[in-house]
């Protein structure tokens, strides 16, 4: 958590509710243990949703589908392509969409996300928004991909960039088993901020967002 937890509290205390659905499917995602965005991140995120009303979004990192659900039904005109490699949430995030009757407006792809997303590029797909919220250590990989697929004037959403707060420590002051993905992170941000093609802020939101517009 990067903003302390009472004043985090209180702004999430005013924040609309979810449907009944997408509540009780979060009361079980965080039962299980499953990452998921946390409600600050889906302020943003619907925020986001109302203001560019995509009709096409690309999601890297499914886990339960959630976040696909939570997008399509506050972007009630989009289509949303979302891929997972995770063969034990795979079921899961299939049979929740297909619950959530938006098997035809989500796509579940299936398969390694650096691949999945240099094969969309070649058949020249474009979107209107991308959400990723996968493996931190892969953010500086996916981006130039991820680049290439945002439509001129598209917005791209990452989560999870903050580390728990960690990011402004000193490498040796990071756990050794955690540096690569901490120097990776760095990478992504410096080249994310320094992108003159791409406008882009740093939010300390949940456990920090970055929120960026391809320029036209």
């Amino acid at each position: 958590m990067i903003t302390d937890e009472r004043t985090a509290a209180f702004i999430e205390s005013l924040q609309r509710s979810n449907t009944p659905y997408l509540e009780e499917l979060e009361k079980i995602t965080h039962a299980d243990g499953i990452p998921m965005i946390r409600k600050s991140a889906q302020s943003l995120i619907r925020f986001v949703l109302a203001d560019i009303r995509p009709s096409s979004i690309l999601e890297i990192g499914t886990a339960t589908a959630f976040s696909a659900i939570f997008m399509a039904t506050y972007a009630d005109n989009a289509h949303i392509d979302t891929i997972e490699n995770y063969e034990k949430r795979i079921p899961v995030a299939k049979k929740n969409i297909a619950d959530a009757g938006y098997e035809d407006r989500i796509r579940l792809i299936e398969g390694d996300a650096q691949q999945v997303i240099e094969d969309l590029a070649g058949k020249g797909l474009s979107y209107d928004m991308i959400f990723v919220d996968a493996a931190k250590a892969q953010y500086i990989s996916y981006y130039p991909v991820c680049k290439k697929l945002l439509r001129d004037g598209g917005v791209l959403i990452c989560d999870n960039v903050l580390f728990d707060g960690d990011i402004v420590l000193s490498r040796f002051a990071v756990r050794r088993r955690d540096r690569t993905i901490h120097a990776r992170m760095r990478e992504f941000l410096r080249t994310l901020s320094e992108d003159e093609e791409m406008e882009t802020t740093i939010l300390p939101i949940g456990d920090g967002m970055t929120l960026s517009v391809k320029a036209l």
